[in-house]
């Protein structure tokens, strides 16, 4: 994981979360899951892209259950978009970083790198 994504823990959640401003992209995911592996090299690609623009974060599952079953979480990967602290969409299972940022776009982010 690079430095530009943040980890994201129960304890800071409000903090880190939702009281952060602009868009925050959460990935709950955990270490035994092949996908959420698959995922973690291109939550870094993201987070270097958006470089800023959007707040990029990792939360484990197995770490912090709370927040999963806070949101209903039943697969993983899941991935949560918030926007000022509101949960605006969200993703289940492993995508491609086209994908990510093309989700990321239809909530008014500009992840592309220009």
């Amino acid at each position: 994981m690079n430095e530009k994504v943040r980890v994201m823990t129960t304890e800071g959640w409000d903090r880190d979360v939702l009281q952060a401003p602009g868009l925050v992209l959460v990935d709950l995911w955990a270490a035994w899951c092949p996908p959420c592996r698959k995922m973690g090299p291109v939550i870094d690609e993201l987070a270097r892209v958006t470089d800023g623009r959007v707040t990029v974060g990792k939360l484990d599952v197995d770490q912090h259950p709370a927040v999963a079953e806070r949101y209903g979480v039943r697969s993983i990967p899941t991935l949560l978009l918030f926007h000022e602290g509101k949960l605006v969409d969200r993703r289940v299972g492993a995508l491609p970083l086209d994908e990510l940022q093309a989700f990321l776009g239809a909530h008014d982010a500009e992840p592309a790198a220009r």
